[in-house]
Formats: structure tokens, sequence, C-alpha cells
């Protein structure tokens, strides 16, 4: 079954890095045999069922846009009426802490990005991902306000690990993260 989350939007992949640190956010949310919870609200013209994801009591559309991974998608906010609030609260709290995604001076939303829709910035971005990915990873973006993680919740193999290598890739220190 492939699920949309309601009510959401996440940055596409090609949004470096903002769509891999989505995508990575989401994985360690729900790993592999959680146990989950759907509130369906219908299927898309994709075939996929769109709804809102819960692990016990906890909102995963809402956590995703609480820590800026995720933005509203208002236009489809109706069809979430139990956690509109929280999630208009979520994001403009995320806003306001500049996290995640909400950390770029102009973000161009997900929806504007697929249809092409650019806006300009006045900063390069480069700085911009070096403020907000672990400059342990240079290969990839892994957040620098990520929980603790483990080789089993990256996909990532065999990649550069510079010092202080804070989740402990580089096991024997040879400065490849995650060999085996």
């Amino acid at each position: 079954m492939t699920v949309r989350l309601a009510c959401i939007d996440a940055p596409e992949l090609k949004q470096s890095p903002w769509g891999q640190q989505s995508t990575l956010r989401l994985k360690q949310l729900l790993p592999v045999g959680q146990t989950i919870t759907l509130r369906p609200i219908e299927i898309d013209k994709y075939k996929r069922t769109v709804a809102e994801i819960y692990v016990g009591n906890r909102s995963i559309n809402v956590n995703m846009v609480q820590e800026g991974q995720a933005v509203v998608y208002k236009q489809y906010l109706k069809n979430c009426p139990e956690s509109k609030d929280s999630l208009l609260q979520g994001e403009n709290r995320a806003k306001q802490q500049h996290l995640a995604f909400w950390s770029q001076a102009n973000p161009v939303m997900p929806w504007d990005f697929r249809r092409g829709i650019k806006k300009t910035t006045s900063q390069p971005t480069q700085p911009q991902q070096q403020n907000t990915c672990d400059p342990s990873y240079p290969d990839f973006c892994i957040p620098t306000n990520s929980p603790d993680l483990n080789c089993r919740d990256i996909t990532q193999r065999r990649f550069k690990v510079l010092p202080p290598d804070p989740h402990g890739f580089d096991r024997d220190g040879d400065g490849i993260g995650c060999e085996r």
C-alpha cells in the first residue's frame, strides 16, 4: 500500500538538502515494523491512500510540520479537521524558529518547485546547507539537529566521515562510515 500524508506537502528530493532531510526524518519516525494507525481520507489519482498516520496518539503528519520537515498543504486542509489547528500552529512555530525547511531565506514551496517556479534569493544556498547539514558527513545531508542515528537508520553505505562523527558511523576510525 502506498500512502500519501494528508494535508501536508514535503520538499521534493531535488530540493537539496530539504527533500533528503524530510525523507530521512520520516523514515526515523516510521521505522520498518512500526505499528501505525491510518485515518484514510481518499484515494488519489495515483491510486495512493491519502491519510493521516498515527503512532499511538501522535500524528506523524503534525510531527513533520512541527519539525519544519513538511509544510501545510492549505488547499487540502479541510480534509483534516481534527488536526487542522495543530498543523497550522506547528507550521507557525517552525517558521518562527527557522527549523529545517524554514531556515531558508526564500523557501520555494514544494508545489511551486514541482511546477518549476523558483524564487530568487540574495543568499547562496551552500552556506545554508553547511549550517543545516552536519559537516561530519560531507557526501550527503544529515541534519545537525537529528536524533542519534545508527547505520540501520540510513540508506547510505561506505561514505566519507570526518571528526567528530557524532553518530558514530565510523566505528573503526578509518574515515568510512557504515562499511558493513
